[in-house]
């Protein structure tokens, strides 16, 4: 469930400020995600990119090699609209199945 739910949470990890992959990782685990490496990150980035949800631009580093930072998109600002419309629809769906069987009605 949680590889279907990664697109739309990168998206908003990158929607909050420009940055790069490494950073998506840290923030995903932050919010409770556990540890996702940057191998599982850099395809949906490249993924993104391929869509044209997410553009990329190479800054210099003060610590070591350029960096690909992140930005959304007109078109990934919509798709993000639409996965929180998405998601908020299911976690109803979802709490409303759970509260019926708290109340023994299923």
């Amino acid at each position: 469930m949680l590889k279907g739910m990664l697109d739309g949470c990168i998206l908003q990890v990158i929607n909050q400020k420009e940055t790069y992959a490494y950073i998506v990782s840290k923030e995903l685990a932050k919010c409770g995600f556990g540890e996702i490496s940057e191998g599982t990150i850099y395809p949906i980035i490249l993924r993104l990119q391929k869509k044209e949800l997410i553009s990329a631009t190479v800054k210099k580093s003060n610590s070591g090699p350029s960096r690909k930072y992140y930005k959304l998109t007109s078109s990934g600002e919509e798709v993000l609209k639409q996965f929180k419309r998405d998601w908020d629809e299911l976690n109803n769906a979802v709490g409303s199945l759970f509260h019926l069987e708290l109340e023994g009605k299923i």
